[in-house]
């Protein structure tokens, strides 16, 4: 089947959703339109429409963790789809561009409970958290894989366990975040039952060695996997692991077995038993949108598109 008139436009909002690193921070609409939550001054605002009236949803009292004096710095947060909690991500640092990795703790908006996840972890260790649909589990990256946590229970399940700098769950490598503004990779499906992710194979890509300047005395070198002009990129698979067994699925997608391609987007198509992808060749002038089935990974191509220049 091939897609074509306004059915594109639907492809495009998908595609680009693109998961630009967590943060930015900023504002961030209510389910319903009417109104929209923001930071100021250490609190959590709501600001109602149309009249601009506003109300504190979260106190600096409310981040204050118990034996402490002073709050949490709010450097982003994110309600729960039922806007009963809120996650908030604080003490962040820096990965390349973008302070991705930091802290999260967890708010329950009725008890005011403020609790932190992940905390067998180092700190400022946790990257892209995200609550499930029903706001009763947790999923983060650390250190290149990816664990789920129960939040009444507080245990946590990694669901990836070979991680490590050249291979990388859940996360991008250099070249995907220069060429395709990628960074958080991994999306919950929209039962909560599953979790599709990005793995890229870094081991025959080169390190291309940076010169740090400006974070230290004395400059030291970076070493960062790119592929320059003419080598291949990382090779990527996509996996959906279910939640409740660990077991990942791969997606079947081709790709060249030389050159390899990229796989710069990736979101499920508003079920749980399919995501929709899109698959690019190396001269970056081909391009499918593949939909696939979770439960066999099998990938059937819905759009193609080619350019004599470049996409």
């Amino acid at each position: 089947m091939i897609v074509r008139s306004c059915s594109l436009w639907v492809i495009f909002f998908l595609l680009t959703k693109i998961s630009f690193a967590q943060p930015p921070n900023g504002k961030k609409w209510a389910k319903d339109g009417n109104s929209f939550f923001e930071v100021q001054n250490g609190t959590i605002v709501q600001t109602l429409l149309p009249d601009l009236t506003t109300k504190t949803i979260v106190s600096s009292k409310d981040v204050t963790p118990n034996g402490k004096t002073a709050p949490l710095k709010i450097r982003n947060f994110f309600l729960s789809a039922d806007a009963t909690k809120i996650l908030i991500y604080t003490n962040s640092k820096k990965v390349w561009r973008y302070d991705t990795k930091g802290d999260y703790w967890l708010l329950n908006l009725s008890t005011k409970a403020l609790t932190q996840i992940g905390t067998s972890f180092p700190a400022s260790s946790l990257m892209f958290a995200k609550l499930n649909a029903t706001a009763t589990k947790v999923a983060y990256v650390s250190n290149y894989n990816i664990y789920v946590e129960d939040i009444a229970t507080g245990k946590v399940t990694p669901l990836t366990v070979n991680g490590t700098r050249k291979l990388i769950n859940g996360t991008f490598d250099w070249a995907y975040e220069e060429e395709f503004f990628c960074r958080d990779g991994f999306r919950w499906s929209p039962d909560g039952s599953k979790i599709a992710y990005w793995q890229l194979d870094a081991k025959n890509t080169k390190d291309y060695l940076m010169v740090n300047n400006t974070d230290s005395a004395y400059p030291f070198a970076v070493p960062v996997e790119y592929p320059i002009a003419g080598e291949a990129p990382s090779p990527f698979k996509i996996g959906v692991v279910d939640i409740a067994s660990a077991n990942t699925t791969w997606m079947d997608i081709p790709t060249d077995p030389v050159l390899q391609s990229y796989l710069p987007r990736m979101e499920w198509a508003v079920n749980s038993k399919s995501i929709i992808v899109q698959h690019i060749n190396r001269k970056q002038n081909s391009s499918d949108v593949l939909l696939c089935d979770v439960q066999s990974g099998k990938a059937t191509t819905v759009f193609h598109e080619t350019d004599n220049a470049w996409i």
